[in-house]
């Protein structure tokens, strides 16, 4: 059988429904909806070392500075205090951080990442690296830039972690 142009082939195509132009015109519904999209593309490339974004993001503020105390790792993520701990419990089982006793005061601990953490952080980063490659394929360097540029305001404005201004 031959199809001309007036026919199409039995194949089904898959169509996605479009949505309102009222939220495709929306700057913060396409920034949680592209959120969401890096969220998923992140949690299952992390997942498959073993790991999480969340994971990251505390090797990485442990690898920035001197050792950091439980609490001050919580702060500086904005995460819950008693998630941080679970999180820590896990890096800790992988031998990626260490805790010990303050000298200083008993009742705290402070972290620090083990060699096997600097490695792992490494690769933590290749993978974010790539993330982020193909999640902005579409953009020109240029456009990258000022992208990035154009949240960083943002994010300076709205989370005070992100600020480069000194805290008073």
């Amino acid at each position: 059988m031959t199809i001309t142009n007036t026919e199409t082939a039995a194949t089904p195509v898959s169509k996605v429904p479009r949505l309102p132009e009222e939220l495709v015109n929306s700057t913060a519904f396409l920034l949680k909806r592209l959120g969401f999209v890096s969220k998923d593309r992140s949690i299952s490339a992390y997942d498959a070392m073993g790991l999480h974004p969340y994971h990251h993001a505390v090797l990485a503020v442990l690898e920035a500075g001197p050792p950091e105390t439980q609490a001050s790792i919580a702060d500086t993520l904005g995460y819950d205090r008693g998630q941080l701990v679970g999180l820590l419990d896990e890096l800790e089982e992988k031998g990626l951080l260490e805790r010990r006793r303050d000298p200083d005061d008993r009742r705290r601990h402070i972290v620090s990442l083990t060699p096997a953490g600097k490695k792992t952080l490494a690769k933590l980063r290749a993978t974010a690296d790539r993330l982020e490659e193909e999640l902005l394929a579409p953009l020109t360097s240029a456009e990258r830039a000022e992208l990035h540029g154009l949240l960083r305001k943002l994010a300076e404005q709205h989370l005070p972690q992100c600020s480069t201004l000194p805290r008073p």
